[in-house]
């Protein structure tokens, strides 16, 4: 055989064997969803929440025969709202544990460093919590990033909406935190202001663990604000309280769902009455799913008081993204990243949080979210638990 014949040869034995080790890698993938959410720190409560909300999802769905014959089952890793290592479980999740998805856990941060593994790999990501924005709206095609959760830029539309009903002349603040969460979400407060006429009066940002925030209260105070939304973590929403009741400075105040997790615990009597964005409540009249969730809570986790349930948010979106995913790989028909990432869009179903027809819209940028403006409602803070703000004592 000559030189050129020979290599010919070689090159097309080399095209067959990596064909025949990339069929492998996509056989090798496994029925499990890894999760990388916060299950230590002060969002601990979250990665919690999480975990439960899949895990009684799963364990439904192995009750009902599984999925394609196959149990599925949980991989839960903890990345403590930091990058890297929400980075690092990513690569473990699609690489060594060869789950069928990743779940995304409560940081933004985290969500948006994601990104660049979830498609150098080619796993589908499902966020069920973290709601930046560009984590999701990243300009990738084929986009492997879905959520069924909030997204900031609707977030954002919302609360401004809320907050115009309550601010008599249109004076509204905006404190965030300097974090990618809380920088991503200043350019859709702003759009969202301007697209009602308006414009922040004060725009105070601080720091993970600032103890004092009374500059930027007193700032915002001085600037005449009526309100004061927030996007922050419980602890230092509980800080801006303090600092509003060092200086006597009460306005209305309305957040993002970072405060949605312990504020109450944390501030006392200065939490009531602060409004809090969320995608569900076990408060509100349940659908039958919802009556059996309660159930399953109270006989497997002892939550038997809905009110005490924290994040229920995040545990109900986690439900219904185990499902949309398991639906996902029915009609794949496979176990495989590509085929699951495309069936992602033909999914229709009756969720727990909402109806999903169709759970996403390839077609759109923007729907590669699942949950819409009109599935978030209004949640309220009162003696120390989160209660639907329709029917509270604030509701007047």
């Amino acid at each position: 055989m000559s030189s050129k014949g020979l290599m010919r040869s070689q090159l097309l034995a080399a095209t067959v064997a990596f064909g025949l080790l990339s069929s492998v890698a996509h056989a090798q993938q496994q029925p499990c969803i890894g999760n990388s959410a916060a299950v230590t720190g002060p969002a601990a409560f979250s990665g919690q929440a999480i975990k439960m909300g899949a895990q009684i999802a799963i364990d439904e769905i192995n009750e009902a025969g599984g999925v394609l014959g196959q149990k599925l089952r949980l991989v839960q890793y903890d990345d403590a709202g930091a990058p890297p290592r929400g980075v690092d479980n990513t690569r473990r999740i699609a690489l060594a544990d060869k789950c069928i998805a990743v779940l995304g856990g409560f940081h933004s941060t985290v969500a948006v460093a994601q990104v660049e593994p979830v498609h150098e790999i080619g796993i589908p990501y499902m966020g069920v919590w973290a709601a930046n924005t560009k984590a999701v709206e990243n300009g990738r095609d084929p986009n492997f990033m879905f959520r069924v959760s909030a997204k900031d830029k609707w977030v954002a539309r919302f609360l401004v909406d809320e907050a115009l009903k309550v601010s008599k002349d249109g004076k509204i603040a905006f404190f965030y935190e300097n974090t990618g969460w809380g920088n991503g979400a200043l350019p859709d407060i702003k759009a969202a202001m301007a697209a009602r006429g308006k414009e922040l009066v004060a725009a105070e940002t601080f720091n993970w663990n600032d103890q004092d925030m009374s500059p930027q209260v007193i700032r915002a105070r001085d600037a005449g604000a009526e309100v004061v939304m927030i996007w922050s973590l419980d602890r230092e929403g509980n800080q801006v309280l303090r600092a509003m009741d060092k200086i006597g400075y009460k306005p209305a105040v309305i957040g993002a769902w970072g405060i949605s997790g312990n504020l109450g615990e944390l501030a006392g009597p200065l939490a009531n009455g602060v409004r809090v964005m969320q995608t569900y409540s076990f408060l509100t009249p349940q659908s039958e799913t919802g009556k059996k969730m309660l159930a399953t809570l109270a006989a497997k986790y002892g939550l038997n008081d809905p009110s005490a349930i924290k994040a229920a948010s995040g545990i109900a979106d986690a439900y219904d993204a185990v499902y949309i995913l398991a639906d996902a790989i029915k009609i794949a028909g496979a176990f495989d990243w590509a085929k699951v990432q495309k069936a992602l869009y033909e999914v229709n179903r009756d969720g727990l949080v909402a109806p999903y027809k169709p759970a996403f819209d390839k077609s759109d940028p923007e729907r590669n979210d699942a949950l819409l403006p009109e599935n978030y409602l209004l949640a309220v803070w009162h003696d120390g638990k989160l209660i639907p703000f329709k029917g509270s004592p604030y509701d007047k």
